[in-house]
């Protein structure tokens, strides 16, 4: 089959036929694509939230263990949360307790929903972490 440079299909021809396929397609797979995407934040999100209450629990047992025992529930709740971000610390809990020669610090934090600082689920993720406990003179 002959064909010219320049010239436009012939209305019809079988090339005319799938025209505008990929967008269709496109279009059909968006929203799979944007739910996925979704799904996967929220995923990063809860695993950001663990490392956060992980972190906030080290960061409390590490301060508890180095402040009189008359004012270690202080000392820990303000290191717990001090490096929380502020969308966290709304619903943040740091409990620290002494008992058997060691500190434990205990954080509950609330995962957000997509949006840091709109609204949370209503399960927490717990941190929890422990030191042995200095004497302090």
């Amino acid at each position: 089959m002959r064909t010219r440079t320049g010239t436009r299909p012939v209305p019809g021809h079988i090339r005319d036929r799938d025209r505008g396929q990929v967008t269709v397609e496109f279009l059909g797979m968006t929203p799979t694509i944007l739910i996925t995407l979704v799904v996967l934040w929220q995923l990063v999100l809860v695993g950001y939230t663990f490392t956060l209450a992980g972190n906030a629990a080290d960061e409390a047992v590490r301060a508890g263990t180095a402040t009189a025992p008359d004012a270690r529930q202080g000392a820990c709740e303000e290191a717990g949360l001090d490096k929380l971000p502020d969308a966290w610390k709304g619903a943040a809990t740091v409990n620290c307790a002494t008992g058997d020669g060691m500190v434990t610090a205990d954080v509950q934090l609330n995962v957000p929903i997509l949006f840091p600082g709109t609204a949370d689920f209503p399960f927490e993720v717990n941190g929890h972490a422990g030191a042995v406990e200095e004497e302090v003179g």
